[in-house]
C-alpha cells in the first residue's frame, strides 16, 4: 500500500479522546495501530488503561546496539467549529499541495512517518534492523496523559530504552529542520473574588461595597510590571541566563523575527519582555498568562450591578530552575497580600507539568543532528520549545532517559484548529528522516 494510503487509513479513525461517543473510534484505532505494527514482524500488543488504550510494540532483538522508543499519540483534538472545515476532517482531503484532516500534523502524521520510516528501512535491509526498536502510542495525550505515568511505572521493564524519540514537536520552517531539546514546563491556578452574597444594585449600592470585577482587575495588573516582567515576588528565583550561542542561533532563524512573528499571529507587534526578542521569550523564558475571566453581566445592553464574583483562570509557563508547585505558593502570596479586606479571595491549584532541558551536544542529540542535515539538506536549528509535553518528563524521571524531540509540524499547520494540515512533501521528508535516524542512532556507542 502506498505511504498516503496508508496515512490517510488512520487519519479516518475519528479518535477523539475527550468525547466519550468517540470511545470505541479510539479504541479501533489502537486496533488498526496494532494490525500495522504486527504486520511488519513487530509483538505488538494493546493494553486496556482506565481510560483509552496504549499500544506496545517491539521489534526484532538486535544485540549489542542501543534501542530507541518512538513515541506518539494516536488521539486527536475535537473537530468544533465543524462549519469552518472546508472538507470533513476525517475524510483526508488534498488540497494544492497540503493534505487536510484532524490529527495529520497532531500528531498521525508523524506517527506513521516514523511506522513507514522503520518499514521500508527493514525492506531495505533484507528484513533486519540496524538497532532495537520499541513504539508506544497512547490514546490519551489530548485529555493530558492521565494514565501514562502510572502505564510507564507498570511497563518499566518492556520499554527499557537508550533513548526517547518524539516528533510531537515543532519545526521553524518546512525546508528548516527542527531539534528541540527544551520544553516549557506549566502551572495552573484559578483565583475567585467573591464579594457580596448577590448581585447588587449598583445605584443603591455603588461606591459603599467593593466591587469584585474591579479588585480582580487590579489583581490582574499586579502580575506585571511596565518591562514586560512577572511582579510576583520570587518568580525568577532559580532561572538560569540564556547562553550566548542559543541568543546568536535563535537571533538568526529566517522567519523568527519580532516582525515575522506579528505577522504569523496577526498582530501589529510584539510586546516581548523587555531586553528579550520575541524568540527568547518562546523558546526560554517564564510567562504568566491570563487564559480566562469573567464575572457580572455578559447579555445583551445594559445591567446595572455589582457582580457577587469575578474569576480569572492563569497558566504560568515555566523554565529550568523553576519549581510548579513554589510558584503556586508565590502566586497565592502575591493575591493574598494585594487582596482588600472587603472581599473574599478563593485560591485553587491546578496541573503542574515540570520544565525539560537535556543536552544537545549528547551523543544520541548529534547523531539527530547528522540525520537531520542528511535528509533536508541543511544544518538543523536547535531551540526549546515553548509549549508542554507531559510524557517528556515521565520518560526522564521513569524510564531514566533523554528525549529527541524531532519536529515536523509547521507553524501554520493549524493544530487544534479547523482545517489540519501538513504538506504531502513534508510527510515524505519525514519518512526519509525517520530512516536517516535510525542509521544514525544505530552507529552510537554504548557507554
Amino acid at each position: 500500500m502506498k505511504r498516503l494510503d496508508q496515512l490517510t487509513a488512520f487519519l479516518s479513525f475519528p479518535s477523539i479522546s475527550a468525547q466519550n461517543v468517540h470511545a470505541s473510534d479510539v479504541s479501533d484505532c489502537a486496533d488498526w495501530l496494532v494490525d500495522k505494527l504486527s504486520s511488519m514482524g513487530f509483538a505488538a500488543r494493546k493494553y486496556a488503561t482506565p481510560l483509552h488504550p496504549v499500544v506496545v510494540a517491539e521489534g526484532p532483538k538486535v544485540p549489542g546496539r542501543p534501542t530507541v522508543l518512538i513515541y506518539g499519540h494516536y488521539d486527536v483534538q475535537p473537530v468544533d467549529p465543524l462549519d469552518e472545515w472546508k472538507s470533513d476532517p476525517f475524510e483526508p482531503e488534498i488540497r494544492g499541495e497540503r493534505l487536510y484532516a484532524r490529527g495529520v500534523s497532531d500528531d498521525k502524521g508523524e506517527i506513521m512517518a516514523h511506522i513507514l520510516g522503520v518499514e521500508e528501512l527493514m525492506a531495505q535491509e533484507g528484513g533486519t534492523l540496524p538497532l532495537n526498536v520499541k513504539f508506544i502510542f497512547e490514546g490519551e495525550e489530548e485529555v493530558g496523559s492521565v494514565n501514562l505515568s502510572a502505564f510507564l511505572q507498570e511497563h518499566r521493564d518492556e520499554l527499557a530504552c537508550d533513548v526517547v524519540v518524539v516528533s510531537d514537536t515543532g519545526m521553524v520552517a518546512q525546508n528548516l529542520p527542527t531539534l528541540s531539546y527544551g520544553l516549557r514546563g506549566v502551572t495552573g491556578v484559578e483565583i475567585v473574588v467573591h464579594g457580596p452574597e448577590a448581585d447588587l444594585h449598583s445605584g443603591i449600592f455603588g461606591g459603599a461595597v467593593s466591587n469584585p470585577a474591579t479588585v480582580l482587575c487590579h489583581l490582574i495588573d499586579s502580575c506585571h510590571d511596565a518591562d514586560g516582567r512577572v511582579a510576583v515576588e520570587g518568580f525568577y528565583d532559580g532561572v538560569a541566563a540564556l547562553e550566548n550561542w542559543e541568543r546568536n542561533m535563535w537571533g538568526n532563524v529566517q522567519g523568527m523575527s519580532n516582525a515575522d512573528i506579528a505577522r504569523l499571529v496577526g498582530v501589529e507587534t510584539l510586546m516581548p519582555e523587555t531586553g528579550y526578542t520575541g524568540t527568547e521569550c518562546i523558546y526560554a523564558r517564564p510567562t504568566l498568562e491570563i487564559n480566562g475571566l469573567g464575572s457580572g453581566y455578559q447579555g445583551e445592553g445594559s445591567k446595572t450591578i455589582i457582580p457577587s464574583s469575578a474569576f480569572a483562570k492563569i497558566t504560568c509557563r515555566t523554565v529550568p530552575g523553576q519549581d510548579g508547585a513554589r510558584i503556586q505558593d508565590l502566586l497565592e502570596a502575591h493575591f493574598r497580600r494585594l487582596t482588600p479586606p472587603s472581599v473574599k479571595l478563593e485560591f485553587r491549584r491546578q496541573h503542574v507539568s515540570t520544565p525539560y532541558l537535556c543536552d544537545p551536544k549528547s551523543s544520541f542529540s548529534r547523531a539527530a543532528q547528522e540525520a537531520l542535515e542528511e535528509s533536508f539538506g541543511v544544518k538543523p536549528v536547535l531551540v526549546r520549545e515553548g509549549g508542554s509535553i507531559g510524557s517528556i518528563t515521565e520518560f526522564k524521571d521513569i524510564l531514566g532517559v533523554d528525549s529527541l524531540l524531532i519536529g515536523l509540524c509547521l507553524p501554520d499547520a493549524r493544530i487544534h484548529s479547523p482545517n489540519e494540515n501538513m504538506p504531502v512533501e513534508l510527510f515524505n521528508k519525514g519518512v526519509e528522516m525517520s530512516k536517516c535516524l535510525l542509521r544514525r542512532l544505530a552507529q552510537v556507542q554504548l557507554s
